[in-house]
């Protein structure tokens, strides 16, 4: 019922964050950043042969980025298209980074996806499953007249019971281009009597604007009905239908007609009537945005007249939706409240609360799952007493609060983890070499950040004592996650130091594991950047996230610490 976790993407190279220089950067500031680099990575530069060998590869790394961003039709290509749009100037996209273990999983996954869509998009399969469960007897005293009373005196239990189900199917078989055939079926019981039936429909698309169907039914008698849609101007449709219902009886004929106007860009307008078996007048206007959806319907017929508001506000972020409607007629009255939770891709889990005279308390609750629904309809009360009202609201929200914590929470967590483990191994060569053109970088840096150090203890500038970057615990902690094995951080402060100038460091907004010096150790997850530096003789610390970008000093967010604390450190 819970689906898996998205794959985790795995992007190219950051050219910008690699230049640590921002997206709107101009020419000067690309030939900067291209001109610093070049100082430590040039291979003439070193004499050592491994050193050399090594400067070569980042060289041309800071030259591939060099070219790519002064050119402004490259640097076009790939803003809109990344490495691969460059690798291709931009006619064909194939990314060349996965290994081909991964292509072929990934083959395989789009295989299995194209084949399940067009099974669905073929057969269009649809099933619902209706229960429904009689349990007065939870807040209703013991009567001796029950049959069940000596099984509640042996047992100590209420008698809770079944009194309805009802089962639903149907599937889409197209027969060409333009006609499509719908088989359904339906089977349904209440209190020991049970009744079905089997329908055959056949639609045919007559134009763009209109379609027709005739559909033929067995079960209680024999049922013909003809049907048609309308698309008369843009934003102006109706339907019509005329139904024949055939028992040993007689016959009886009703009709249905419906015209729908678009009043605005969020809200449509219906008004239908109804003659023969059913006779009544209805009009609804539904208004349906990104945050809301409202519902105001009046009807007027035999043999009940209502009218009905329902408004549910929508919560995309978490992906939940709480509703609440009111209804009132020569039938009585009828209050909902519920809330509807999307638990995963595919899944989705609602409860709602009904009270109303005379239908008394009931408790509904959902399960949608793709094409299928589960829906269960529990009758606690006949009457309206508090206590039913209460149970049933908290019941369910307590019964979610746990689901979610002891199920689904660890589950997800789970499933992350698989995949991040899945993910490093796929990927674990890929990281090797990262990591080692990190180091041979850090190796190229240390002669520059000795000069720079220098430079920065004689003004009393800016120093990096520690820069740490990776998965912590937190952004306050003070500790590592020692104890959590996919804890991964790695140490980057002759990176930073190396960035260093004029006393100032910034970073862009960007992910860091592109700067010169720094990999990702833990693809897939979040990470903080770490930095506790020395400024004016004074020690400060401060941890942002991997995208923020950073000035330092930065007095007014990061904690100052006493000048003999940075003595003991260096003694240490």
């Amino acid at each position: 019922m819970i689906d898996e976790p998205d794959e985790l993407n795995q992007d190219g190279d950051d050219f910008y964050a690699f230049l640590n220089i921002p997206r709107n950067a101009n020419d000067e500031e690309i030939s900067n950043a291209y001109r610093r680099l070049s100082r430590m990575y040039h291979p003439d530069k070193h004499t050592d042969p491994q050193r050399k060998k090594e400067a070569e590869i980042l060289f041309s790394k800071t030259k591939k980025a060099y070219e790519a961003l002064r050119d402004p039709h490259l640097r076009a290509i790939y803003d809109n298209l990344g490495t691969a749009g460059l690798e291709t100037q931009g006619w064909e996209i194939v990314q060349r980074t996965k290994t081909p273990q991964e292509i072929r999983a990934e083959y395989e996954q789009l295989a299995r996806d194209r084949e399940e869509r067009r099974i669905q998009h073929r057969t269009n399969p649809k099933s619902s499953i209706t229960m429904n469960i009689n349990a007065t007897e939870l807040f209703n005293s013991y009567d001796d007249e029950s049959p069940y009373y000596d099984l509640r005196d042996l047992v100590g239990l209420p008698h809770i019971e079944i009194s309805g189900m009802s089962i639903n199917q149907s599937i889409e078989a197209p027969l060409t281009t333009r006609d499509t055939a719908i088989f359904s079926g339906n089977l349904s019981s209440q209190n020991g009597t049970g009744h079905g039936g089997v329908n055959c429909c056949v639609r045919r698309v007559l134009s763009e604007k209109g379609w027709g169907e005739i559909e033929f039914g067995a079960g209680n008698g024999v049922n013909l009905s003809l049907k048609g849609f309308r698309n008369f101007s843009r934003g102006f449709f109706g339907n019509g239908s005329i139904i024949g219902h055939f028992t040993p009886t007689g016959v009886r004929l009703g009709t249905v007609a419906t015209l729908a106007n678009q009043l605005d860009k969020h809200t449509v307008g219906y008004l239908t009537w109804k003659t023969g078996m059913q006779s009544g007048m209805s009009t609804m206007i539904i208004r349906d945005t990104s945050k809301s959806h409202i519902v105001c319907s009046l009807y007027f017929g035999i043999p009940h007249t209502y009218c009905a508001l329902s408004f549910t506000r929508k919560l995309p972020e978490r992906e939940t939706k709480f509703k609440i409607t009111g209804k009132a007629g020569t039938f009585g009255a009828i209050l909902e409240y519920g809330a509807e939770r999307k638990v995963s891709r595919h899944s989705s889990l609602g409860a709602t609360m009904s009270i109303g005279v005379p239908t008394g308390v009931i408790l509904k609750i959902r399960l949608h799952r793709a094409t299928q629904t589960y829906a269960t309809s529990i009758l606690l009360c006949e009457e309206l007493l508090p206590a039913p009202v209460i149970y049933g609201t908290v019941i369910p929200i307590v019964g979610w609060l746990a689901l979610q914590k002891l199920i689904i929470q660890p589950y997800l967590k789970q499933q992350k983890q698989k995949e991040l483990q899945k993910q490093r191994e796929a990927n674990r060569s890929r990281l090797y070499e990262k990591r080692q053109e990190a180091k041979a970088a850090i190796e190229l840096m240390k002669e520059t950040v000795k000069r720079i150090v220098d430079q920065e203890e004689a003004n009393k500038g800016l120093v990096i004592l520690q820069a740490i970057y990776g998965r912590l615990i937190g952004e306050n902690s003070e500790e590592l996650d020692e104890k959590d094995p996919s804890n991964d951080v790695i140490e980057v402060t002759i990176p930073l130091q190396c960035l260093v100038k004029d006393s100032k460091l910034l970073l862009q907004e960007s992910s860091k594991c592109q700067l010169p010096g720094f990999y990702d150790p833990c693809p897939g997850e979040g990470k903080f950047l770490r930095v506790r530096y020395l400024f004016r003789a004074v020690i400060h610390q401060v941890t942002i996230k991997d995208e923020e970008p950073l000035r330092i000093p930065k007095h007014s967010s990061t904690r100052r610490l006493e000048i003999k604390m940075y003595i003991n450190f260096v003694n240490v």
